[in-house]
C-alpha cells in the first residue's frame, strides 16, 4: 500500500498533539493554522481514524486511537531525524537543527556565548536552547527531544554518554554586610551558623546539602528558590549566605548590589561541568563539532563562568 502522507503532515500532527491547540502548534511551527488543520484533515481520511476531540471553548484533545498514533508518530520522526544525521555523518557536513540543552543554574552565563561562537562558526547549524533542571535533561536526551546538553555530572544514568569539560569547586556567596564577608576561606561548620539561600533544583540541592551532612549537621536552610537570579539577589539583600560553582562574569547580584564569593574548605567534592548524550550521539557531524567546539572554549579560557573564586 503506498504511504500517502508525508513527514511534515506528521510533523504538525505532533506538534499539535504537544500543544492541544492548532493556534498553539502553528506558533511553534511557524505555519499557518489552516495549513495544519489541512496536514490534520487529510490524515484522518488517510488513516481512517478521527485523531482529535474538536472542543471550541478548550481546544483539540487527543483520541484513544489519536494517541497511539502520536506515539508511532514521533517514532517515525526521530528515525527520519536519524536518517539525516547519518547522511551528515558519512558526508561529513555540519549543518541542519541542533537542540542543545542547558542546565538553569548556569544557562544564562554560559549557553548564549556557546551559541553564539558556535553558530557563527557553522553558518548552516540553527542552534534551538532549552534551559531545563537536571531531571528534565535526562529526559530530554533519552526521548530525542534534545540532541546534546551542557550539564553537571549529577547523577548521570548508565545508558548516556557524559564528557567532562571542567571540574568546578564549590564557594560560598555572600552578601557585602555578611558577617563571613570578608573571611579568605570558610568551612561548612561555619556557615552552618547562619541562614541559607538553597537553590533547590533538582540533584543540585542534594550534592549541595551532601557537604553538611558529611560534617555530620545541619544547615539552617531559611530559604528556597530554583531560580540562579533570584538566590544572588536575595543573598545580596541579607537573607542569608548560598553555595554555588558557576562563576557569574561580575560581582554584584541582578538587583545591582555587590556580591562576596568566598572559596569552601575542606574535602568536598568539585562539580563537573560537560556534555550530556545518547551514547551513539557523536555519529552526527553537526553532534561531534558542537562538542569539540565547547572542549576548544575551555581549553582557551573563553567559556564564561569557568573562574574559581580566589583565597582573599
Amino acid at each position: 500500500m503506498p504511504v500517502r502522507y508525508t513527514l511534515r503532515q506528521l510533523e504538525y500532527f505532533a506538534a499539535v498533539g504537544e500543544a492541544g491547540s492548532i493556534a498553539l502548534a502553528s506558533e511553534k511551527v511557524n505555519v499557518s493554522s489552516p495549513s495544519i488543520s489541512a496536514a490534520i484533515a487529510q490524515l484522518e481520511q488517510e488513516f481512517g481514524l478521527p485523531l482529535f476531540v474538536r472542543r471550541h471553548a478548550q481546544g483539540l484533545a487527543l483520541t484513544q486511537a489519536g494517541r497511539v498514533m502520536l506515539a508511532q508518530a514521533r517514532c517515525v520522526l526521530r528515525e527520519a531525524a536519524r536518517m539525516a544525521e547519518i547522511a551528515d555523518g558519512i558526508c561529513g557536513q555540519v549543518r541542519g537543527p541542533l537542540a542543545v540543552g542547558c542546565l538553569l543554574t548556569f544557562a544564562q552565563v554560559v549557553l548564549p556565548a556557546v551559541r553564539r561562537s558556535f553558530e557563527d562558526r557553522y553558518g548552516e547549524v540553527t542552534v534551538r536552547q532549552i534551559e531545563l533542571d537536571q531531571a528534565a535533561i535526562l529526559s530530554g536526551i533519552r526521548r530525542a527531544e534534545l540532541d546534546i546538553a551542557l550539564t553537571y555530572d549529577l547523577d548521570i544514568p548508565a545508558d548516556l554518554r557524559f564528557i567532562p569539560l571542567a571540574e568546578l569547586p564549590p564557594y560560598a556567596l555572600a552578601g557585602e554586610g555578611h558577617p563571613l564577608a570578608d573571611l579568605p576561606e570558610v568551612t561548612v561548620e561555619a556557615l552552618c551558623a547562619h541562614p541559607m539561600v538553597l537553590l533547590d533544583l533538582p540533584f543540585s540541592a542534594d550534592y549541595f546539602l551532601s557537604f553538611f551532612q558529611q560534617a555530620g549537621i545541619t544547615p539552617n536552610v531559611a530559604e528556597r528558590t530554583r531560580d540562579m537570579a533570584v538566590m544572588r539577589s536575595l543573598v545580596a539583600n541579607g537573607y542569608g549566605y548560598s553555595i554555588a560553582n558557576i562563576r557569574p562574569v561580575n560581582d554584584r547580584s541582578p538587583d545591582g548590589k555587590p556580591l562576596r564569593f568566598i572559596p569552601l574548605k575542606g574535602d568536598l567534592r568539585p562539580m563537573r561541568m560537560g556534555l550530556l548524550m545518547a551514547p551513539d550521539a557523536e555519529q552526527s557531524s553537526t553532534i561531534r563539532a558542537f562538542a569539540a567546539h565547547c572542549a576548544e572554549l575551555v581549553t582557551d579560557g573563553a567559556l564564561p563562568g569557568l573562574a574559581a573564586p580566589t583565597p582573599r
